[in-house]
Order: structure tokens, then sequence, then C-alpha cells
């Protein structure tokens, strides 16, 4: 039986990278937004591209990955710098960057849930912490950097497909599925209801005040 544990442990790592520059792109984007300059824009881009990452590695009990390896601050910074001369254009094209966004949800949350997995064994709650802090721990960084509510606690349903996508992921995991299968099957999960959030504008429930 052919070997396809590489390609698809390549894939995962350019939905990464492709990621962590999606939030990377919401981070400097929210800055300029706020009137920062170029030094506050690539910090707020840094912050939300590894920050979630960085948290969970530190409550793991791990080095974050982002001290070991250059790429990950590499391409926050580029992009920081890129959004402070391109902004007017690319603020044209936001809709393409929502799209990596939902990508890197998908994507950072299943990643957190299998160093969880990874470090304490199946464990639900663990792999859920996990996969959530890396998967919305720099947004919500990035909203209390800019004095705003966390849009997580507000608005869409993206904490939700954070949480239905990490426990898809939990179960096939647990019915013996290979690891790699149960991350594709975890991400189109997380992935694929974000996107319908965003096209229907699904939003969970509130208290009504009147």
């Amino acid at each position: 039986m052919a070997d396809f544990s590489f390609p698809i442990d390549w894939f995962i790592s350019i939905l990464d990278y492709l990621g962590t520059i999606a939030f990377a792109v919401t981070g400097a984007s929210k800055a300029i937004v706020h009137k920062a300059d170029i030094f506050g824009i690539i910090v707020l881009s840094t912050v939300v591209g590894v920050g979630g990452g960085v948290t969970r590695d530190v409550i793991f009990g791990r080095f974050p990955v982002t001290f070991s390896d250059p790429i990950y601050v590499g391409l926050t910074v580029l992009v920081g710098v890129v959004m402070f001369f391109l902004y007017i254009k690319f603020k044209k094209q936001m809709g393409i960057w929502l799209v990596f966004d939902a990508v890197g949800l998908g994507v950072f949350s299943i990643l957190g849930a299998s160093i969880a997995y990874q470090v304490v064994g199946l464990e639900f709650i663990p792999m859920l912490f996990g996969g959530m802090i890396t998967a919305i721990g720099g947004g919500i960084l990035r909203d209390v950097f800019v004095r705003e509510i966390p849009i997580v606690f507000v608005k869409e349903v993206y904490a939700i497909a954070s949480v239905i996508g990490i426990m898809i992921f939990y179960v096939v995991l647990s019915s013996g599925v290979d690891m790699q299968i149960a991350s594709i099957i975890g991400i189109v999960t997380a992935t694929g209801i974000r996107l319908l959030a965003m096209k229907y504008n699904w939003n969970l429930p509130k208290v009504r005040e009147s």
C-alpha cells in the first residue's frame, strides 16, 4: 500500500503558512483602520498570525515552533510591510482573504488539537482547548490590543466552527481512522461551517433586551 504521509504533511504545512498569512492580514488591516504606524501594523500582524500558536505551546510546555522556525515571523512581518504600502489596493479584494481566514481557522483548530493529542493523548478537553487557543487566540489578542470586544464573542459563527471541527476530528480519530485523514476531515468541517456562516450570515442567538 502506498505511503501518502509526506504529501499530506506537505499540504497541511502549506495551509498552515496560508493560514498564518491570512490571519496576519486581518491583524494588519485592523491596525491600519485604527491609524497605527508601520511598527504597530507589523506588531499586530505578528500577534494575530502567531499569537495563538505561541500561547498554545507555552500552555502545553512546548518550545514555541514560531521561535524555532523563522518562516512564521518572517511571513507576518512581510505581510505587515506589504499591507502598509498596498492596503488601498488589497482592500477591494478582502473577500479572498476572508476565505483564507476560514481555511486558517480550520487548519489551526486541528493543528492545535493534534499537538494536544501528542502531548496528553486522546483526551477531548485538552484537544478542544489546544485547538481553540490556536485558532482564535490571535484574533482575541488583536481585538484586545485595539480595545474592541473580541469578534468571536459577538458576531457570526466563528469559534463554534472551530469547536465542531475539533469534535469531528476527535470522534473520527477515536474510531481508529488514521490521524492524517482525521485531520483533513476536521479541517474541511471547520472551514466549511465558517464559509457557510459568512455566506448566509449565520449568528448565534443573543439575549433580547426588550
